[in-house]
């Protein structure tokens, strides 16, 4: 399968990596990485680059590690409208005090646009 997994610069983002990588590893998926531009979180785009480059070097996964420039939720569904990818795996949602989930807008956009598959981690 070849999946793209995109990455803001959150630790929501960092646990998604970390699930794909290990499905990657059991199943041998194809992996792109995308790392977005989100200026707003927790961690530059360099710096969750290095991380994400990071985390693939330590697990032994080969993948292709992009930086995506603009709005984050359009850079990443024009990325994954140019490949052939099979499933877009995004980070995303919390739990309401009612227990439903409560999407972002980047998360949302992403659902809602997406040409394939969206795997979303929670």
């Amino acid at each position: 399968m070849n999946v793209l997994v995109g990455l803001g610069g959150s630790d929501e983002s960092i646990k998604t990596l970390q699930q794909t990588i290990e499905r990657t590893q059991d199943v041998g998926d194809d992996l792109t990485v995308a790392v977005l531009e989100k200026p707003e979180s927790k961690r530059s785009q360099d710096e969750m680059y290095e991380e994400a480059d990071s985390l693939l070097s330590e697990a032994g996964v080969d993948a292709d590690l992009v930086r995506l420039e603009g709005d984050p939720g359009s850079a990443l569904v024009d990325h994954a409208e140019q490949g052939e990818f099979d499933q877009l795996v995004i980070g995303g949602g919390t739990l309401s005090p009612m227990g439903k989930i409560q999407l972002g807008p980047i998360t949302e956009f992403v659902l809602l646009n997406a040409p394939t598959t969206v795997k979303l981690v929670r």
